[in-house]
C-alpha cells in the first residue's frame, strides 16, 4: 500500500493564515496611504518649486533687463561725453594752433623793431637823439615781448589742458569699453535658457569674485569719470575763451603800438624833412651872403688900394712942396688942405682896414657856418635815409602774417 508524502517544516494554523492575510492587507493599505501622501507632497513640492523657479527666473530676467538698461543708459551718457570731449579737444587744439601762429607771427614785428633800432644806431652826431620814435620802438619791443610771453603761457596751458583732456578721455573710454563688455555678457546671460547648448554645472558659482564692487561704487565711479571729464571740458572752454581773448588783445595792443610807432616815425621824417629843407634854405642864403661878403671885401680892398694911392699923392705933394725956396715955403691954404686931406685919408684907410678885417672875420664865420650847415644837412639826410629805410622795413608788417609763419604741429610743436 502506497504511503502519502508529508512536507517537512512548520505547520500554520488557519487563524494564523487569516491573520497573515489581514496583516498583508493592512500593510498594503498603509503603504498605499503613505505613497499617496508622498505623491501629494511631491506634486505640491513640484508645483511649488516649479512656480518658485519660474518666478525666480522671471525676476532675474527682469533684473538682467533692468541692469542692461541701466548700463546702456550709462553707455549712452558716456558716448555723449566722449563726443563732447572729442569736440572740445579738437576746438582746444585749433585754438592752440591759432595761439602758436600768433606767437610765430610776433617774430616778424620784433625783428622789424630791432632792425629799425639797429638802423637808427647809424645816425651821426647831433642826430643821435632819444626822440619819440626811439621811445616808441623800445616800447614796441616791450609790447611784443610781453605779448610773446603771454601767448607762450597760453600755448603751454593749452598743451597741459590737452593732456588733461586726453587723460579724462582715456578714463571715459576705458569705462565705456568695460560697459560694452558688461552689456555683451549680460545680454548673453539674458538669452540663456534650458535649451541653450552651452549651459553646464560650474565649480562654486556663487562665490564673490575678487575685485567685486558694490553697486554704489559702480555708480559713483561712472559719475566720477563723467564729472571729471565735464570739469576738464569746462576748464578747457574757459582756457579757449581766455586764449582767444589774449590773441585778440595782443594783436590789438601790437597794432596800436605799431600805429603809434609809425605815426611817430612819419612825424620824425616830416620834422627831418623840414629841418633839412631849412638847412638847405640856410645854406643857400649863406652862400648868397658869402658871395655878397666876398664882393664887399673886394670893394673894400679896391677902396683901400685907391685910398692908399690917394694918400701917396697927398704925401708926394706935401713932400714936394717942402722944396719950395725961401719965402715961398709958406703954410698956405694948400698946405692946410693937403694936411687935412692926409689926415682924412689916413683915418679912412684905418677904418677901411678895420672893416676889411671884420669882413674877413665875418666871411670866415660864414664859411664855418656853411660847413656846419652842410655837415648837419648831411646828418639830417643820413637820418632821413635811415628813417625811410625803417618805414620800408615796417611795410612788411602790413603783409598777412601767414606768409611768414610756418605751419606748426599741434602736439609735437615742430614746424613743417
Amino acid at each position: 500500500m502506497a504511503m502519502l508524502s508529508v512536507k517537512p517544516g512548520q505547520r500554520f494554523t488557519l487563524p494564523n493564515w487569516h491573520a497573515n492575510s489581514h496583516l498583508i492587507s493592512a500593510d498594503a493599505e498603509h503603504q498605499r496611504s503613505a505613497s499617496h501622501q508622498v505623491r501629494q507632497e511631491a506634486r505640491a513640492l513640484y508645483n511649488e518649486t516649479n512656480n518658485q523657479t519660474k518666478w525666480d527666473e522671471r525676476d532675474n530676467h527682469t533684473r538682467l533687463a533692468e541692469r542692461i538698461s541701466s548700463v546702456n543708459r550709462w553707455k549712452e551718457t558716456l558716448d555723449k561725453c566722449l563726443a563732447d570731449i572729442d569736440a572740445e579737444i579738437d576746438a582746444l587744439a585749433k585754438v592752440k594752433e591759432a595761439a602758436e601762429r600768433a606767437l610765430q607771427a610776433k617774430n616778424l614785428p620784433l625783428d622789424v623793431s630791432i632792425e629799425c633800432l639797429t638802423l637808427r644806431e647809424s645816425r651821426r652826431a647831433i642826430d643821435v637823439v632819444r626822440d619819440p620814435v626811439e621811445e616808441e620802438l623800445h616800447k614796441e619791443v616791450k609790447v611784443i615781448d610781453k605779448a610773446k610771453r603771454e601767448l607762450q603761457q597760453r600755448v603751454d596751458e593749452a598743451f597741459e589742458q590737452l593732456c588733461l583732456l586726453q587723460d579724462a578721455r582715456q578714463q571715459l573710454s576705458c569705462d565705456h569699453w568695460r560697459k560694452m563688455e558688461a552689456l555683451e555678457i549680460d545680454r548673453m546671460c539674458l538669452s540663456l535658457n534650458v535649451n541653450s547648448p552651452n549651459i553646464s554645472f560650474k565649480v562654486n558659482p556663487t562665490r564673490v569674485p575678487d575685485g567685486s564692487t558694490a553697486l554704489d561704487e559702480w555708480e559713483q565711479n561712472s559719475q566720477r569719470n563723467k564729472e571729471h571729464a565735464e570739469a576738464e571740458m569746462k576748464a578747457s572752454t574757459e582756457l579757449r575763451e581766455a586764449t582767444v581773448l589774449a590773441i585778440a588783445q595782443t594783436n590789438n595792443e601790437l597794432e596800436a603800438q605799431r600805429v603809434a610807432t609809425e605815426f611817430s616815425l612819419r612825424k620824425r621824417i616830416r620834422d627831418l624833412e623840414r629841418a633839412y629843407d631849412e638847412l638847405k634854405w640856410q645854406e643857400q642864403n649863406t652862400l648868397e651872403e658869402i658871395a655878397e661878403m666876398e664882393e664887399d671885401i673886394r670893394r673894400l680892398e679896391e677902396g683901400l688900394r685907391r685910398k692908399t694911392k690917394d694918400l701917396k699923392v697927398v704925401h708926394t705933394r706935401l713932400e714936394t712942396r717942402t722944396y719950395r725956396p725961401n719965402m715961398e715955403l709958406c703954410r698956405d691954404q694948400v698946405q692946410y688942405g693937403l694936411t687935412d686931406e692926409a689926415h682924412q685919408l689916413e683915418g679912412t684907410i684905418r677904418a677901411l682896414r678895420q672893416k676889411l678885417a671884420e669882413s674877413q672875420d665875418a666871411l670866415d664865420a660864414l664859411y664855418r657856418q656853411l660847413h656846419r650847415i652842410r655837415t648837419d644837412a648831411g646828418y639830417k639826410a643820413n637820418s632821413l635815409v635811415l628813417d625811410n629805410k625803417c618805414m620800408d622795413s615796417r611795410r612788411k608788417l602790413v603783409v598777412p602774417a601767414e606768409r611768414f609763419v610756418p605751419e606748426v604741429d599741434t602736439f609735437n610743436r615742430t614746424a613743417n
